[in-house]
């Protein structure tokens, strides 16, 4: 698209949703991103959201699922981390803007006085914001495209500003230069028995009103859609009917880029961006990937031990990291969700018995805590394969200093500030922090990794780099009783001495660390501690294998 030794010109897309939410405009977007990228164009995709916090990282995980943290220490919506697993490369602080860090934006700016006196509106000054933010990743000179996924569904009062942000710069851009893609739902009314195109053409005038006219339509079914409704949905929304695109629910969402190619959505996308490309999609590794998916040689399952696991979202990345490492090995892992907040001393071994591996997961406070510690004790004592994230990694210690060392009431200060025993203590430069927003350590970490470990033979390397959200830590004035009592700190922070991963040799894989490995899983390249930890639970599962090894 461009000379050599030039800046790129981006081109902008936007995606939008209607009818329902959680129709997952993110996997339309990232399936896009993946067939232009495999034509040999740079993407990027960011995400817009409505909602007036500053970003997700304050929120529970039951209100909007996963907080997401990229390389410089952003917390971002869950959906940032689909198109890192489907892109393969990272994504920023400017991927995922709010409402509340545009308005944060504007009034820091009119405290400053920089509005010379003017009254500070919504239009034009809160979507001169929004632009600039929608503009920022595109003139990197980097990227051929740049995605804009808009959060929330059409005619919501939160995402008005949004839209008139995205039809302004229609305008501003130029012919050619925007595409608006519509993500809606086709419902099939059983008692009927016929898919209904009514909330398709209600979603689409309500977006016309806004003075946006969709290039695209993306249309979310369970059923196929005959040829006939596609004109008629065509008719209807004024587009023509190669440009109404069915998008079936599929098997995984892995599936979607190729049931996207079917669909020709690059190429529509392509012609209307007057973007010339003969190239046919590369996707191959991808095809192999979804393969081995599709047709694993083994199954097992592991425990996800957490407190949000009603709502699977929560631990998108994890689910997501077991799916790649499962691939890797060829085995499909089926995670079983398991409260740790029903978890007693009673019922620990019925619950976690017959499990291949057990995953604790990370959280905040103290609820469930007890659970999450009997989880470890159970995988310490019965040698099952043990991962433990974060505060996993944190209840692997409380629970060897109490069980092992013999430290009975050692916990976290984080849970009890009370105890004699912090072995778990919040981190020295936190100590002054009263606000809990965008405060942690956040971000991407180096991590020192101690040769001759199991920590070593994992990564391959004694220097790694990985993502981490939280606030406390492991204490290292007991360090010395741990080595001491068998437990190996094999990876440690080279500038501030923070223990990044703990492990046990006298098991067949006992790792804990500080770090979220989930975050960096990707398609391509599968977290190499999943990858490791999937394999011991499937060696844990077949013995003869473990006893020939």
């Amino acid at each position: 698209m461009s000379g050599k030794g030039t800046t790129k010109k981006s081109k902008y897309i936007f995606v939008t949703g209607g009818v329902t939410s959680s129709l997952g405009k993110g996997i339309i977007a990232s399936s896009l991103a993946k067939l232009l990228q495999a034509r040999g164009l740079s993407c990027t995709i960011q995400k817009f959201d409505p909602y007036i916090n500053i970003d997700p990282g304050t929120l529970n995980p039951y209100e909007h699922g996963e907080c997401y943290v990229t390389n410089d220490g952003a917390e971002t919506d869950l959906d940032l981390g689909h198109y890192e697993r489907f892109l393969n490369t990272p994504t920023s602080q400017a991927n995922n803007i709010t409402t509340g860090r545009i308005y944060h934006n504007v009034i820091t700016k009119e405290r400053r006085g920089d509005y010379l006196g003017k009254t500070v509106q919504v239009v034009p000054h809160i979507t001169d914001e929004i632009k600039r933010n929608i503009l920022l990743l595109g003139e990197t000179g980097k990227f051929d495209i740049v995605i804009t996924e808009i959060g929330g569904c059409v005619g919501d009062i939160e995402s008005l500003p949004f839209i008139e942000a995205a039809r302004q710069l229609k305008w501003d851009l130029g012919e050619k230069n925007t595409l608006f893609i519509h993500l809606t739902l086709i419902p099939y009314l059983s008692s009927a028995g016929e898919l209904k195109t009514k909330p398709t053409q209600h979603s689409v005038k309500t977006l016309s009103e806004s003075g946006i006219q969709p290039d695209i339509l993306v249309c979310r079914t369970e059923h196929p859609l005959p040829q006939e409704m596609k004109r008629k949905i065509g008719l209807f929304c004024n587009v023509t009917e190669q440009d109404v695109i069915e998008a079936m629910d599929a098997e995984t969402i892995y599936d979607v880029p190729l049931l996207m190619k079917e669909e020709r959505l690059d190429s529509r996308v392509l012609y209307k961006l007057d973007i010339y490309n003969d190239k046919d999609s590369n996707l191959v590794n991808w095809k192999s990937f979804l393969s081995k998916l599709k047709n694993p040689k083994f199954e097992i399952s592991i425990g996800l031990i957490g407190k949000y696991v009603e709502l699977k979202d929560s631990y998108k990345s994890i689910a997501e990291s077991f799916i790649h490492a499962g691939v890797a090995n060829e085995i499909k892992v089926n995670v079983k969700w398991i409260s740790s907040e029903t978890m007693d001393d009673e019922n620990t071994q019925e619950t976690l018995t017959g499990l291949d591996g057990i995953l604790v997961a990370p959280g905040f406070g103290e609820r469930g805590i007890q659970g999450k510690i009997n989880a470890v004790k159970f995988a310490r004592e019965n040698k099952i394969p043990f991962l433990g994230i974060c505060l996993g990694m944190q209840c692997a210690v409380i629970e060897f200093a109490r069980n092992v060392i013999g430290l009975e009431d050692a916990h976290s200060f984080e849970m009890n500030p009370e105890t004699p025993y912090p072995v778990i203590d919040i981190m020295e430069d936190q100590k002054k922090i009263s606000e809990k927003g965008g405060t942690m350590r956040l971000g991407s970490y180096p991590c020192k990794i101690e040769k001759g470990t199991l920590a070593h033979k994992i990564y391959g390397k004694t220097s790694i780099q990985e993502r981490h959200r939280h606030r406390y830590e492991f204490n290292n004035t007991f360090l010395d009783q741990f080595h001491q009592a068998g437990m190996v700190t094999s990876g440690v922070n080279p500038d501030s001495n923070l223990v990044e991963i703990v492990e046990l040799p006298n098991h067949p894989f006992f790792v804990g660390v500080q770090f979220h490995p989930e975050y960096k899983s990707t398609v391509e390249a599968p977290s190499p501690l999943f990858v490791h930890f999937v394999k011991a639970a499937y060696q844990h599962a077949v013995p003869f294998i473990k006893n020939s090894k």
